[in-house]
This record gives C-alpha cells, sequence and structure tokens, in this order.
C-alpha cells in the first residue's frame, strides 16, 4: 500500500506506512464551486487539531468567469503537520479537482505519486472542451505518473441532499461540503465544529443548514466505506509541539486590524480609518467595521483621495488615521501622502500590495511597490516605512507603525501584499500586558513667549501635536511650505531648504528608534548571506535551513523596518562574501541596498503572480555557493 510522506512545507514521496510530518492539499474548482469557503473550514478543522499551517488562497480577477473555463480556475492550498510550518508547500501532495479546468490548470504543481481526486461528474463532453481537453484525461493515461481516485461526486451530493426537496442548482451547491467531507475522513477531522458552523451560517434556512451537514455526513461516510485507503489511507498527524497559550488562526488582513486597534490603544487614541475597496486591501476594512466597541470609526468614502484625507482629517482632530489600499489606490494617494508630511501629521497607511501595473494582477501576489513606498511621491516626502512577514507577525508591524507615526508625527507606510493579506496561520495571542505603552501627549499650552510654534521641534525633530480647539492654541498647518517654529507661511529658498532638511533629519534619526538588524538564521558573517522582507520569509526561511543542513555556509537576514533601514545592516551585509535578495519584482531592495550601502547585492526576482517557491531559492543558494 502506498501513502504519501512529506516532510516541512512538503517533500512527499511514496513510503510504506510512513506517517507524514507534514501534507499539502489544494482544493481547485469553478470560481462558484466554493472552494475558498472550503479551505477556509479546513483549515478551521486542521487548527482545532492542533497541527501547525500555512494557506494560499489563490483566485481568479474576474467577477464570475464563464463556468468551467481555465480562467475561472479558484484554489485553495494548506500545508499542515505536526512540525514548523512557515510556507503553504512547494507542490500538493493531494489535489482535489472538481473539474476538467481545475484539473489542468493545477495538476502541473502537484508531486510526482501525488493523489488527484477528481469528480468523474464533471467531465462532460462540454466542460473537457472548455478545458481545451480533447479526451477525457481520466481515460486517456496521461495521469499515469500519479495515483488517481475519480468518482461522481455531482452524483453522490444530489443523492445525500435528496431528501431535503432542493433543486438540482441548489443541491449542486454542496458539493464543496461533501468534498470537505471526505477530506475531514482522511486526515481524522472532527465533524461536528463544522456542522455547528453550518447550522450557524444557515440559521435562518435550517433546511439548508441540514442538507450541507448531510453532504458533510456523505463525504466522511464515502471515505469510510468506499476503502480508498488502498490509494491514499487516513492519515492522523499529530498536534505540533507548541508554547501554552490561546492559539487562534489569523489571516493578515485581521491581524493589521487588531495591530491597529491595539496600537490606537497603546496610544491612547480614538482611531478613525477612511478606506475605498480594492483588492486584497478591502478585508481591513471588513474587519475593522466590526471593532467599534474599541474606539474605532470606519469610513467608506466615495474615492481613494477622499480616504487618506479623511485619515488625515481625524488626526489633525487629534485621533489616529489610518488609511489603506492596493498599488494603484496607493498611487492615487501620493499627493495626500504628502500634505501628511508638510504638515507632519501621524498617518498609518497600509499598502496590501498587487501584480501591478495599473490593474495588473488583482487578486495576485507581488512586492513591486517598494520604490512607491520609499520613493514615490512628488518632491522629498520621506515616510517611515515597515514590512511584514507573515499574517502572524503583521500584529506587531502594525503596533510598530503607531508608534512611529505618534512619536514622530509622520506618516508610515505599512506593507503587506496579495499573499500575506488572504493568508491564514495560527497565532499565539500575546498578552496586552506584555506590550509598552506609547501614551500621546497633546500641548495644552503656548510653547513660545507670546504665542503658539506649531513647527517648533524637540531634540529629535518633532513637532508637537495640538489639538483644534484646544483654548489659546489657534495654530495654521498646511501643505504650503511653513516657516520653522512659528508655521507662517514661507517658501524663501533658505526656508525651503531648512524644512525639507529637517524632515528628512527626522525620519533619518527613526534609525536610532528601532531595534538593530538580527541574523535570523546562521551566524554574523560567512559566505552567503539571502535578505529579504515581506513575505518572502517563509521559504527562504526553510531554504536556508535545508542548505545549512548540507554544510553551506548560508544565513539569513529578514529586514522589517526597509525605511529608514536598521543602523548597523550596512556593516552587518559587508562581513559576507555575497548577499543573495530574493523579491517578487524586478530587484527593487537590492538596488536600495546597493545604494545605501554599496554592496554588491545579487538579484533573485519572480513576478509571476505566485510566491517564491522554497526550491527556487534552494536552488539559487546552490548556484551562488557552487
Amino acid at each position: 500500500m502506498a501513502t504519501l510522506l512529506a516532510d516541512s512545507d512538503s517533500t512527499a514521496q511514496p513510503k510504506g506506512d510512513a506517517v507524514p510530518d507534514a501534507v499539502v492539499v489544494r482544493f481547485a474548482g469553478d470560481s462558484g464551486d466554493g472552494m475558498q469557503l472550503t479551505g477556509g473550514q479546513f483549515t478551521l478543522s486542521t487548527a482545532l487539531a492542533g497541527n501547525d499551517l500555512a494557506t494560499f488562497p489563490d483566485f481568479p480577477a474576474e467577477i464570475r468567469a464563464p463556468q468551467g473555463t481555465l480562467f475561472g480556475v479558484s484554489a485553495f492550498q494548506i500545508n499542515f503537520g505536526s512540525t514548523a510550518i512557515d510556507t503553504a508547500g512547494d507542490q500538493p501532495d493531494v489535489l482535489v479537482a472538481m473539474n476538467p479546468a481545475a484539473l489542468k490548470m493545477n495538476v502541473g504543481a502537484l508531486k510526482a505519486g501525488g493523489l488527484i481526486i477528481a469528480d468523474s461528474g464533471e467531465f462532460t463532453k462540454r466542460n473537457l472542451e472548455k478545458a481545451k481537453y480533447e479526451v477525457s484525461p481520466l481515460e486517456d493515461g496521461s495521469l499515469a505518473k500519479w495515483q488517481l481516485l475519480s468518482f461522481d461526486i455531482s452524483a453522490l451530493t444530489l443523492e445525500a441532499v435528496k431528501p431535503f426537496g432542493l433543486g438540482n442548482k441548489e443541491a449542486l451547491r454542496c458539493k464543496n461540503m461533501w468534498t470537505l467531507g471526505l477530506a475531514l475522513w482522511m486526515f481524522d477531522r472532527d465533524r461536528a465544529p463544522l456542522q455547528q458552523w453550518l447550522r450557524d451560517k444557515f440559521a435562518k434556512n435550517p433546511v439548508l443548514a441540514d442538507a450541507n451537514i448531510a453532504a458533510l455526513n456523505a463525504g466522511h461516510a464515502y471515505g469510510e466505506t468506499a476503502e480508498i485507503g488502498g490509494q491514499f489511507r487516513q492519515q492522523h498527524l499529530a498536534p505540533v509541539p507548541s508554547a501554552p497559550g490561546l492559539y487562534r488562526t489569523v489571516t493578515g488582513a485581521e491581524s493589521i486590524s487588531y495591530g491597529l486597534v491595539a496600537g490606537a490603544q497603546l496610544a491612547g487614541l480614538k482611531m478613525f480609518f477612511g478606506g475605498y475597496p480594492i483588492t486584497p486591501a478591502s478585508s481591513i476594512l471588513h474587519s475593522l467595521a466590526k471593532l467599534k466597541e474599541f474606539g474605532v470609526t470606519t469610513f467608506q468614502a466615495e474615492d481613494e483621495i477622499a480616504a487618506i484625507c479623511s485619515a488625515i482629517g481625524a488626526s489633525y482632530a487629534g485621533q489616529l488615521g489610518v488609511t489603506s489600499s492596493s498599488g494603484p489606490g496607493i498611487a492615487l494617494k501620493g499627493e495626500a501622502m504628502g500634505l501628511a508630511v508638510m504638515t507632519e501629521l501621524p498617518l498609518v497607511i497600509v499598502n496590501s500590495q498587487r501584480g501591478g501595473p495599473s490593474t495588473g494582477l488583482p487578486t495576485k501576489t507581488e512586492q513591486s511597490d517598494l520604490y512607491q513606498a520609499v520613493y514615490g511621491r512628488n518632491g522629498d516626502t520621506p515616510l517611515p516605512v515597515i514590512a511584514s512577514r507573515s499574517p502572524a507577525d503583521c500584529y506587531d508591524c502594525a503596533i510598530e507603525a503607531v508608534r512611529l507615526a505618534v512619536q514622530f508625527m509622520t506618516p508610515v507606510m505599512l506593507l503587506t501584499d496579495g499573499y500575506i493579506a488572504n493568508a491564514a496561520e495560527p497565532w499565539l495571542v500575546p498578552d496586552p500586558d506584555s506590550y509598552t505603552p506609547f501614551p500621546v501627549t497633546f500641548l495644552e499650552e503656548k510653547n513660545g513667549e507670546d504665542r503658539v510654534l506649531p513647527y517648533k521641534r524637540d531634540d529629535r525633530g518633532v513637532r508637537p501635536w495640538i489639538k483644534p480647539g484646544t483654548p489659546g492654541l489657534m495654530h495654521r498647518i498646511g501643505g504650503i511650505e511653513k516657516a520653522p517654529d512659528t508655521g507662517d507661511l514661507d517658501y524663501s529658498p533658505g526656508t525651503h531648504q531648512l524644512q525639507t532638511d529637517a524632515r528628512k533629519d527626522k525620519v533619518d534619526g527613526i534609525a536610532n528608534a528601532i531595534p538593530a538588524q538580527e541574523v535570523t538564521v546562521g551566524e554574523a558573517g560567512g559566505k552567503l548571506a539571502v535578505v529579504g522582507w515581506g513575505s518572502t520569509y517563509g521559504p527562504i526561511h526553510q531554504a536556508v535551513n535545508r542548505a545549512r543542513a548540507k554544510g553551506m555556509d548560508v544565513s539569513q537576514i529578514h529586514v522589517r523596518h526597509i525605511w529608514p533601514l536598521p543602523a548597523n545592516l550596512g556593516e552587518l551585509l559587508h562581513s559576507y562574501d555575497k548577499v543573495l535578495v530574493p523579491e517578487m519584482n524586478t530587484g527593487q531592495f537590492k538596488t536600495v541596498l546597493r545604494d545605501q550601502y554599496l554592496v554588491d547585492a545579487k538579484p533573485l526576482n519572480k513576478v509571476s503572480g505566485q510566491p517564491f517557491t522554497i526550491a527556487e531559492i534552494e536552488a539559487a543558494i546552490a548556484g551562488e555557493l557552487a
């Protein structure tokens, strides 16, 4: 009996009856087949089982592509196991394909010897033609290098929900629950939490709840009774050893939202969020709208410019202004970012990067907004930039963005990407008391001999924050250049030089208020450093660990503070013979490092809309050390 064996972050192969450390499963189907819902609920069951996990939702840009077509395929990949998981896995061990198009678009990623579960009921002549198949791949031997398990899931689902009197179209919508039931059986998962979830979801329509539960149970029973274990036996992956505490799964959007609220609480401020819907940033607005009890006001503006300007207005009024968007929307916000820099008001701008330029790849992931974040505004408009490395890391990064914004009276950009925003992983909920508060102090009385000086700077170059309406503190700020201290209109050459330098020096000085750069894996100094930022953390981490296990002299450095860079980073990079910078763009961070430190950083670039695989980075490491 062949079973699938996988190690951490997936390297599966047939190997007797060995229990795997981790397994990668990909659910794929039409955009109306509920694959994201299926994957999300399988993720929930996996988290409840105590496994570590990482997910990768991958869906089309079309709102609803024609059913059964190649460009309408939606997929959800999860890597889970009894060991530490850092990525969603390179190649799936199991592919669940709900139609021919899903099979065609995803089977090439499946490992040799991996398992295909296909809904043969959908492999009709019409669907095969839509997927550009001349003959059914289930019958022509083209899938011989994989294990194949095909049966009519559509017919089995219709039979399971027949007692509930649903129409054919409505009944077939339960297919994803039937498939989920089979997956729960395959990996020894408890159905009870998902049954309760279905009751809650369809509380107003008990018939739909019962039908979906029946489909879920039927899929589970099929696994028990059809003896599919000859090809893939039921697997039980033990819980991962974890520190004690309260855990939950979070997406990047949820984690950022909680971190922003926590940051506002630590600063002693109410929060105002001005946003406009855009993929993949919209989820932050959705999450924050549920947190009103924490002093959060959410506002869906009529456009991106109104969204950021309303947030600036909130900051002027004494709240924490926050806005969010993705690349094209960030471009629209550019002028207002300049206003926030000139007025020197705290503002957090979340950029959930996606494939670009223009509309680009709206539902795919990329890291191509780094230039935009660091340099991309008119004039000299310096602002701090922070990048999160994972969904759970977004929480601490959001708090850090708030801290820098309010302590240095500056807008701050927080970079995530489509992968981080939509992916999920377990999160150890931190103790709120473990965070040091950074309460804001507003100016309460005149800071000049006979007048208010809104641009009088302290020893860090930071001007005071003055709430409008404070008695005796009437003042003026704005986008036109102002005189030092007084804030009077003054756009003379000398004043502009002085104030431009002052704004730059303030942001540059933040390098002294952030942690020194640490080596994530390996030693400070050696033959090769792999330097990353953002969501490349997982594949770099696994690739470096694998290379070091082979005796290679390689270390990982992962940078959170993109601008200003940590004060010790230059010296650290020069302690290595070679520097390799993997990033999902054409080499933007590599250019920044070369510019700042004159280090011969070598690029490893990928702009396919998909994250790096571990194997890609591992091969690049081997090439550099050959």
